[in-house]
């Protein structure tokens, strides 16, 4: 997948130097050394290049980084993060670079991975809205082959009509790299993915809303468009709040709740500004408060309003409401059902991963203890 846990990744890379190209695998590397991809290679690329802090990407990139692929596109160093990527036989990919001093470190970015990802749309499922009971069986079941995930739901009962977070630790032992901690929003996360730009005279404000979840190659064909739209454009996303996107998606949406949500979308070299908690009725105050000069939807449904009235009945009534064809029809539903359909190669992907990063956690440990009694033995 690409989420906003790699888009951090990115932006702390490109604080590292000046030019930044990223090497994308194709499906056949993942499938061999990770396990099936969730999303093709060819919308990973395009995913990828939208990222705003992204310059130039490789396709094909090999999986395991030489001296030689440094050398080849003029790279000083390669970046990665903190917690460690193995071939299918085990061997970091990154030894040899390492080794050479030409390897440089970011920071994870804590509560999200592909793993925990597919692991909550896993469990995308009517057990989640019959009753407790069943709910607390069927985590007890599944929670393991995720390797510890972080579940944001709604359940449309009327008894338990809010939002509740579970975070399920099974009783074996879980890597720290693919056991999910509970994603922290902060404001300092959201300044360092903000753009700070604010619109200039001459700029066009176009305004967008939607949910936004599960950010994917279908938003980034879609605001490509929008921003299409005018030479100058300032593409504002309104993000509806998890309640709201719950009222109208029903189901276990949204999978990413909002704070999430705005990452991924303030990720997006076509996005300005992002309104977090945006009103579902694009109203009267939205458009005089933001000046909006255009009101732009996709080809998706329009859901009415709780009481039944069309949210985009005012900017229509201006004569600034357009419907923008993207050309690309993949919905967040159709990303679930992905999964959903190979669920016992994603299940069996996340227990093996998980298997091959304990491994060298015990070899990294027995390391550290043989390296102690060494010294011990000197000492005395």
């Amino acid at each position: 997948m690409v989420h906003y846990g790699h888009s951090n990744q990115l932006r702390q890379a490109k604080a590292m130097g000046d030019y930044l190209i990223v090497g994308v695998h194709t499906d056949a590397e993942i499938s061999k050394h990770k396990g099936p991809p969730v999303f093709t290679q060819e919308e990973r690329y395009k995913m990828v290049r939208a990222i705003k802090w992204v310059d130039e990407i490789v396709e094909g990139a090999p999986y395991v980084t030489t001296l030689e692929t440094l050398d080849k596109y003029n790279c000083d160093f390669c970046v990665h993060g903190d917690d460690i990527t193995l071939t299918v036989d085990g061997k970091d990919t990154y030894e040899e670079v390492k080794r050479e001093g030409r390897y440089r470190e970011c920071k994870r970015t804590q509560g999200v991975s592909t793993t925990d990802l597919v692991g909550r749309m896993l469990l995308m499922t009517k057990a989640h809205h019959s009753n407790m009971v069943s709910l607390s069986v069927y985590y007890q079941q599944h929670t393991d082959n995720f390797g510890g995930h972080c579940l944001f739901c709604f359940c449309p009962n009327d008894w338990w009509d809010s939002l509740y977070f579970v975070l399920f630790q099974g009783p074996k032992g879980h890597s720290p790299w693919t056991g999910v901690s509970q994603f922290l929003q902060t404001s300092q996360k959201i300044i360092q993915f903000a753009s700070g730009k604010e619109p200039q005279p001459g700029d066009s404000i176009i305004y967008v809303a939607g949910a936004f979840d599960l950010f994917h190659i279908g938003h980034v064909d879609f605001l490509e468009m929008v921003y299409k739209q005018a030479e100058r454009p300032y593409v504002i996303v309104g993000l509806h709040f998890d309640q709201e996107v719950n009222r109208y998606k029903g189901k276990n949406y949204p999978i990413m709740n909002i704070h999430e949500r705005t990452l991924s979308v303030l990720a997006c070299r076509y996005v300005s500004e992002v309104v977090i908690g945006a009103p579902y009725a694009v109203g009267k105050d939205l458009l005089d408060h933001f000046k909006v000069d255009l009101v732009c939807h996709g080809k998706t449904e329009v859901f009415p309003d709780k009481d039944g009235s069309d949210p985009y009945a005012e900017p229509k009534k201006r004569g600034i409401f357009r419907t923008v064809d993207s050309g690309n029809g993949l919905t967040t539903d159709d990303i679930v059902q992905r999964i959903i359909a190979n669920r016992l190669q994603f299940e069996a992907r996340n227990q093996k991963k998980e298997a091959k990063e304990m491994a060298v956690i015990e070899a990294m440990r027995k390391r550290e203890e043989e390296q102690n009694e060494a010294a011990a033995q000197v000492t005395q």
